[in-house]
């Protein structure tokens, strides 16, 4: 499993994390689309804002590998502004390759694209 040196580990001042520190030795988690409801709390939109700065900032528009980037975080923006940067895509696998889709990331987060 790819560690992603510099990547930030969590949301500051919570436990909201952004990557896990070893591979599940159970099987990988893999990643599935939530649905995000208006009526979430905001806490957990400022949560994925800052994650999604985070993937902005360290991978851009080029493709980057799962790695140790958490499976639950990774599903709230998957199918939306993360998309699959190959097929055929395995969401369980720690190797798989993902990619923003900048266009709907503008349209999500305003703020972290001028």
């Amino acid at each position: 499993m790819l560690k992603h040196r510099g990547f930030p580990g969590r949301y500051p001042g919570t436990d909201y994390q952004f990557t896990i520190r070893r591979a599940n030795p159970r099987g990988v988690t893999p990643i599935t689309r939530r649905e995000r409801f208006r009526d979430r709390k905001a806490v957990d939109k400022a949560v994925d804002e800052a994650f999604m700065a985070a993937l902005w900032e360290h991978f851009g528009e080029e493709p980057f590998e799962r790695g140790n980037l958490d499976a639950g975080r990774l599903s709230w923006l998957f199918g939306r502004e993360v998309v699959p940067a190959s097929e055929p895509f395995d969401p369980a696998d720690y190797e798989a390759l993902l990619r923003i889709d900048a266009d709907a990331a503008r349209m999500s987060f305003p703020d972290i694209f001028y």
